[in-house]
């Protein structure tokens, strides 16, 4: 059984401040990201609304409708109504009026509004978790002067979204170290388990992330609401919150976590003290006389001892894996994933993404803290490791590319927008992070051809023998050699078993005497120092170990810049929705202020079956829009026609056939008001005219409504 002296614990605590000072960097610098990053930017945004911004009534309407590009969850009070005082005029009841793929929300007025400038405010929460808001002004009868000021905070901005972001941020940190460290013991180190610095890393990496499970838990109904922080002690907002989506998958989260610290306590209790005995002789077993009975009771015990371990380490990897998947299921079905395109393959896809991202990172970080704190890492264990990242990275690939297909949709998107061209620098940076990571496999693969004779000698196994001398506890420790260390270090600078048994048994003894507590104190404090610098030799002795530690430490480097850009990407509008509203402004600029007006000839077949229509469609823009059609004979007179209807189709959106049946105002004239062009795009018009019982047809036009 593997022994730990006090002197070598004391050494292993105080061998490096580079992992403490590393994280102190890694957090000032994520601290100051998210406190400099702009709110989320959402996929759902506000295509129209009837009344639109800025319109002037002749009456005051019944209802005000707001139309999305995207589904969203909106609340009675999601949108208000305010008169030029101030007061509402709103009822204060959300109609749902979405059909289809319209997404349409509205809320009634009351009757008999005076004129005047009316201000409209709505705030709501996308599909992919993230708060949006908006308000805009329409006038009836005339415009007024009005007290209402037009908000200008973002949803999901300020101090409480600052919070949210570094809470959200942390919660993929925490989730990441507790994925990866836990993989990088079952799977490459399983010896690690007895390791108190990994023990400690998986364990905060826990805290780390139930702490910001729940921040986020009680940040949810401010982050999405009001954006100030008392708002966190309103029970009824914690209780709406719950009954969302989001709300829902961090409760399953917290749930999950429970079954993680069970998983915790099972792997660092009960696995690793198996671990221990089965790696251990039996005490009884070195007691009993040597016998042949004895020895095969012995080693049958050990055996079974044995195969006990091994089947509660397979039951850890598979409940592990569900553990962790679930809880990786928890961001796949509440955000981004869940929303747009084949939702149905971008979640699962979405879940292996983060398995691999936190099993390659994650236990990226355990082993530059086995690297630094455990002197006597195995060889096989940075192989294991090295074969398990490579996999990841291959799972990484597959699952990114798939996504950046979803999120870009053409090529053009990879330079044309914002969203693409960080999603260049992303790649170029894993690009990096794959060759040094080939750089590490090369010192790997040097470990892995250290000559046995490097490996033996003086310097190996951990073997703790006790004497007592004036009853004062002896001990003496050979060092445990990492891989390829005994041929490095020279017997002038590694001191000799009784030299240092002798110097620790002198220290212990002048340590003991309470008349001179002073002495006791600079006496421990010289041996911590000989201890840390001897430790650190040994650290240092092997240059194959050092040179895979730099190289591991060039990874969580290129890591660290590699997460600071997916944070940025992550807030950023993604490549297919920025070039829909690029081709939505332009649209509306090649048209500004005027009328949609198209002429399109027909012919029926029979008597009097020829002519043409002349269609106008003003403002021609989304929302409501007013419709005048006129048909005329080939002569250029007015043709009164049995009937006519108009249908208009977005096929990119697959809205419609919207039909409408216009009125006759006068012969060979119809017209319509409030026609609803939900969203931007090529419309279809289709024109249906009857000039007889049985004569009809169908003639059609695409235009750009902005």
């Amino acid at each position: 059984m593997t022994a730990t002296t006090p002197s070598t614990a004391r050494a292993r605590a105080r061998a490096t401040a580079l992992l403490p000072r590393l994280a102190l960097v890694l957090a000032a610098l994520l601290a100051a990201l998210f406190a400099g990053a702009a709110p989320a930017t959402a996929h759902a945004a506000l295509t129209a609304s009837d009344p639109t911004d800025g319109a002037v009534v002749a009456t005051a309407p019944a209802q005000v409708t707001l139309s999305f590009s995207e589904q969203v969850a909106m609340g009675d009070d999601s949108i208000r109504v305010l008169d030029p005082q101030g007061r509402r005029v709103d009822t204060g009841e959300l109609r749902d009026m979405c059909s289809g793929s319209v997404i349409r929300y509205g809320t009634a007025l009351h009757p008999g509004l005076p004129n005047g400038t009316y201000t409209v405010a709505w705030q709501a929460v996308s599909a992919d978790s993230h708060p949006i808001s908006g308000a805009f002004t329409f006038s009836v009868g005339a415009p007024s002067a009005t007290a209402v000021s037009l908000p200008t905070a973002q949803a999901g901005g300020g101090p409480v979204g600052i919070a949210y972001g570094i809470a959200r941020y942390a919660a993929y940190a925490g989730f990441v170290v507790l994925v990866g460290g836990a993989a990088f013991i079952l799977l490459c180190w399983r010896r690690g388990v007895a390791e108190r610095s990994l023990q400690k890393l998986v364990l905060r990496a826990w805290v780390t992330l139930t702490a910001a499970t729940l921040a986020m838990l009680v940040l949810r109904s401010p982050y999405t609401g009001s954006g100030t922080f008392s708002d966190v002690f309103d029970l009824a907002g914690l209780k709406a919150v719950l009954e969302t989506k989001t709300g829902a998958s961090l409760v399953s989260r917290l749930l999950l976590l429970g079954a993680a610290a069970l998983f915790i306590a099972v792997l660092f209790g009960a696995y690793a003290r198996r671990r221990q005995d089965s790696a251990s002789p039996s005490t009884g077993a070195q007691q009993a006389p040597d016998t042949a009975d004895t020895a095969d009771t012995s080693d049958t015990a050990q055996a079974r001892n044995a195969k006990d371990t091994r089947d509660l380490g397979f039951g850890l990897a598979i409940g592990g894996s569900v553990v962790a998947g679930g809880i990786a299921a928890t961001w796949a079905l509440a955000e981004h994933a869940s929303t747009g395109i084949q939702p149905g393959i971008a979640m699962p896809v979405d879940i292996l993404h983060l398995l691999a991202a936190a099993t390659w990172l994650g236990g990226l970080t355990a082993l530059l803290v086995a690297l630094h704190k455990v002197p006597g890492i195995e060889r096989e264990a940075v192989r294991l490791f090295s074969k398990v990242a490579f996999v990841s990275v291959l799972v990484l690939a597959v699952t990114g590319i798939y996504q950046s297909w979803r999120q870009l949709g053409s090529w053009s998107a990879f330079t044309g927008t914002g969203y693409g061209q960080l999603l260049l620098v992303k790649i170029a940076l894993v690009a990096v992070l794959v060759a040094v990571a080939g750089l590490s496999r090369k010192w790997t693969a040097r470990l892995a051809d250290t000559p046995a004779e490097e490996r033996t000698g003086t310097a190996e196994g951990r073997d703790v023998s006790r004497e007592t001398h004036s009853g004062v506890s002896r001990e003496t420790e050979p060092a445990t050699a990492p891989v390829g260390l005994a041929a490095h270090v020279s017997r002038e600078t590694a001191p000799t078993t009784d030299s240092v048994s002798r110097d620790v048994s002198r220290e212990t003894e002048s340590a003991d005497d309470p008349a001179d507590p002073r002495r006791a104190a600079q006496l421990a404090r010289q041996r911590a120092a000989r201890e840390n610098a001897r430790a650190k030799q040994v650290r240092d002795a092997d240059p194959g170990r050092s040179g895979l530690r730099r190289s591991v430490l060039a990874e969580a480097g290129v890591a660290v810049v590699l997460l600071a850009v997916t944070t940025v990407l992550t807030s950023t509008e993604p490549g297919r929705a920025a070039q829909q509203e690029t081709g939505r402004g332009s649209t509306a600029t090649a048209v500004p202020d005027r009328a949609v007006k198209i002429t399109l000839p027909f012919d029926t077949g029979g008597p009097n079956g020829k002519g043409t229509v002349r269609l106008e469609l003003d403002p021609g823009r989304v929302g409501a829009n007013t419709l005048h059609l006129w048909a005329d004979a080939p002569d250029g007179q007015p043709l009164d026609l049995p009937e006519v209807k108009v249908a208009f189709t977005l096929p990119a959106k697959d809205i419609g056939p919207l039909p409408l049946l216009p009125d006759r105002a006068s012969p060979g004239h119809w017209s319509a008001t409030g026609v609803q062009l939900p969203l931007a795009g090529d419309w279809r018009i289709d024109v249906t005219v009857r000039t007889s019982d049985i004569d009809q047809t169908t003639v059609q036009k695409n235009v750009k409504i902005g």
